[in-house]
């Protein structure tokens, strides 16, 4: 979970900005449901489709139950492998992390420190396959996965903030099953990619369009994004293909991760349930909304109230992503409070009909 801070108001999701290289001197647009909260007035869903980007919210399938995680803590993201069928999600570490050459076998408890990070493997099924522990790295908003033939590569915020635990550049991590990796390690190689001063700098990657997707929080403490691709910045070119100055949220919605997938970027926002007597009780049907931006235009394209699975308990999104095979989804977890830990639900939404993943 993170939180950008107050965003222009409760019933407006504003998008204003300029893509780079693309198309300039774009003025904002608001966008919003019939009152504001993505339901029509009577409370309920809207019939029909609800569309953002090239997905079609109202249109999910259930992918995993609650399932636990590789460690207690709730999950903050995901992404998919779609060469191996492996899913991979990132929490928080629990306890601390040590390693070689520090007392104590390593991956024991201790020396915890802000931006210490778990890695799961998973199989499709939810089967735990692996594990990787990284320190000091970051708060896992959002994260890659990019497959190769040589190694399985792990795109990851980076350089966390010794007080606030938040990275502030991204970096390419092979997965090793339990090792334990110390962002200040040599081999780590961080890219510096954000506008300088950005905090709360995280990544995503389309493997479909070999696209890096970096989020980060400016210094006039606006929410932006910028495009860039893949091989060059593995070269070393952190060039933006596309850049999205700022994109504010709803004043009562936290910014949950985000995704890339063709030419739209995907962003979740929401919060767990509260009391009854809270701002979001699950009696209101919560307040998770996913909403869409053409990174061509910097132009909203949908933002839509997620309803799946009103149920489950505490319920707060954490994660987005796009699983491309065998057919497309965008996916996005929940956390779920259990006895003694967290578990993560994941959902599936289809693609809206006649819509091209462009």
């Amino acid at each position: 979970m993170s939180n950008h801070g107050p965003g222009p108001g409760r019933r407006t999701l504003l998008v204003a900005g300029t893509a780079a290289l693309a198309v300039g001197g774009l003025a904002g647009i608001a966008l919003w449901g019939d009152d504001g909260t993505g339901k029509s007035r009577d409370g309920k869903a809207p019939a029909g489709p609800a569309i953002a980007g090239a997905f079609d919210i109202a249109r999910s399938t259930r992918l995993w139950q609650p399932t636990p995680l590789g460690n207690v803590t709730g999950p903050q993201s995901l992404a998919f492998d779609d060469v191996n069928r492996h899913v991979y999600v990132v929490q928080l570490a629990q306890g601390g992390l040590r390693l070689d050459g520090e007392d104590g076998p390593v991956g024991a408890a201790g020396r915890k420190r802000a931006g210490d990070l778990c890695v799961t493997r998973f199989s499709r099924s939810g089967e735990q396959l692996g594990r990787m522990y990284l320190r000091g790295f970051g708060h896992g908003i959002s994260m890659g996965v990019e497959p190769r033939s040589d190694a399985v590569w792990l795109w990851m915020e980076s350089e966390a903030h010794p007080r606030n635990g938040f990275g502030r550049a991204v970096a390419r991590i092979r997965f090793e099953d339990g090792a334990v990796l110390d962002s200040h390690d040599r081999a780590v190689r961080h890219h510096r990619i954000a506008p300088r001063g950005s905090t709360r700098v995280h990544p995503a990657v389309d493997m479909t369009t070999e696209r890096l997707l970096v989020s980060y929080l400016g210094t006039d403490g606006k929410h932006g994004y910028s495009v860039h691709s893949l091989k060059k910045v593995v070269a070393g070119d952190g060039t933006p293909l596309h850049r999205i100055d700022s994109a504010a949220f709803l004043e009562s919605e936290t910014f949950q991760g985000c995704a890339l997938h063709g030419d739209f970027i995907y962003q979740l926002t929401g919060n767990p349930y509260s009391t009854s007597d809270g701002r979001n009780p699950r009696d209101s049907g919560g307040n998770t909304f996913v909403s869409a931006i053409d990174i061509r235009t910097g132009r909203a394209a949908g933002h839509q109230h997620v309803s799946v699975a009103p149920s489950l308990r505490f319920r707060e999104p954490e994660g987005i992503a796009v699983r491309m095979a065998p057919d497309p989804l965008l996916c996005m977890g929940f956390s779920v409070k259990t006895t003694g830990r967290r578990n993560i639900a994941l959902f599936g939404f289809e693609p809206a009909t006649g819509r091209r993943h462009t």
